[in-house]
């Protein structure tokens, strides 16, 4: 059976935007913030080993990606939600960096149109 060149397209953007929360979950479990309580430590480590698993997660639908769809659309929602959290944070006054942005574009436009893909993926397959 040949998979379609739009199922392979998905499949690779999904492992490529898959590394954004595993590297940055990894980052943060190894590197936490510093100059924090020890509580905030270890709270930043917990959290980035969340990030690191909604990365693993979306890589677990690949293999089968147009059959994944409340997999990832729940994943989406956590990140989005998150995402969300963020916004927030930036708008009563956290600085907008770099980073913060990129973050923000991830979970608030990336994923949500990966999301919006891999339905219309689902429904032709």
């Amino acid at each position: 059976m040949t998979t379609s060149p739009a199922k392979l397209a998905l499949q690779l953007c999904v492992a490529l935007a898959g590394l954004v929360p595993i590297a940055g979950g990894m980052f943060g479990v190894l590197h936490p913030v510093t100059g924090a309580s020890a509580w905030a430590v270890n709270h930043d480590r917990y959290l980035s080993g969340l990030l690191l698993a909604i990365g693993l997660a979306f890589w677990t639908t690949i293999p089968a990606i147009e059959a994944r769809t409340g997999r990832f659309r729940l994943l989406t929602g956590l990140v989005a939600i998150g995402g969300l959290g963020r916004l927030v944070g930036v708008l009563s006054g956290d600085p907008l960096s770099l980073p913060v942005g990129a973050a923000l574009g991830m979970e608030l436009a990336v994923t949500p149109l990966l999301c919006f893909w891999q339905s219309r993926l689902g429904e032709y397959s």
